[in-house]
């Protein structure tokens, strides 16, 4: 069974920075595009950033220039950094990992971590 496990939310203020980390475990024969999605409350989830697995970027337009997304396939593992932070980046965080196992490319989701921006 592949668990995604993510580390790294708390509580920042504004302009402060975090760095949020997402490690893959589990039965898998590769891991193809890595990236992180984003919920507030009462919003729907929406994506913020990928890589892929040739380390292909795709940042949502209000996070460029401010979040990096990077990943470490030695250690299956995506990182988001984020920097001059938001009120408005205050969300429960994602990983999302669509990985090839013993069964057809799945997509797994880890469990969230919360972001908040104190202004």
């Amino acid at each position: 069974q592949v668990q995604l496990v993510e580390s790294g939310g708390g509580l920042v203020q504004a302009g402060g920075s975090l760095r949020l980390s997402c490690t893959a475990s589990g039965r898998m024969l590769s891991i193809r595009t890595m990236g992180w999605y984003r919920q507030a409350p009462g919003r729907q989830r929406e994506l913020v950033a990928t890589v892929t697995s040739g380390d292909n970027t795709n940042y949502a337009d209000s996070v460029k220039g401010r979040f990096t997304i990077s990943r470490d396939n030695a250690k299956n593992t995506v990182y988001l950094q984020m920097n001059s932070l938001k009120p408005e980046d205050t969300a429960v965080y994602y990983c999302n990992a669509a990985i090839l196992g013993w069964g057809p490319l799945t997509a797994y989701w880890g469990q969230g971590t919360q972001v908040t921006v104190s202004s």
